[in-house]
């Protein structure tokens, strides 16, 4: 059986090596922050961290996983004590449906844990592959910005 490191626990898992991380993290660790919203790798609602940085965990087979750290937005705060950037999402009311959610917050913490304080053309880019059907995308890129430290978009909306 596998054994993964999830939120900085090793945890063994009774799935086969070709399963997605996904089912693993929803189905076996209870952990339901990354959603299923595609399985495609299309919309980016399953986004987690491994080593650091964001990938799908809807395409990602476990059996990749041996030795790597896996980060889930579990692991970055909880609801009594979020962590900077689920602070920023909650001050900047960047939820409305709440679906897409964590994995933005996931893609905004890779972007931040690799540039702490990226332009808006950057932070834009990251957030790219992810999608949010209820139109929140101006309250998700002041909240990105809000944790970087940026007080709103430059003129001109460089970096």
């Amino acid at each position: 059986m596998p054994t993964l490191t999830v939120n900085g626990r090793a945890r063994t898992v009774a799935a086969e090596p070709d399963t997605p991380l996904l089912y693993v993290l929803r189905d076996e660790l209870g952990l339901n922050g990354a959603k299923f919203g595609c399985g495609l790798g299309q919309c980016g609602a399953c986004t987690v961290e491994v080593d650091g940085r964001a990938v799908l965990s809807c395409l990602t087979p476990i059996g990749v996983l041996e030795g790597r750290p896996v980060t889930t937005v579990e692991g970055l705060g909880s609801p009594e004590a979020p962590g900077p950037l689920q602070a920023a999402f909650i001050a900047e009311n960047a939820a409305q449906c709440g679906y897409c959610i964590a994995g933005m917050v996931m893609r905004a913490h890779a972007l931040l844990r690799e540039n702490p304080h990226p332009g808006e053309d950057e932070i834009r880019a990251a957030l790219r592959l992810n999608l949010c059907r209820c139109g929140t995308h101006m309250r998700i890129l002041a909240a990105v910005r809000r944790a970087a430290g940026r007080p709103g978009p430059a003129a001109g909306g460089g970096s």
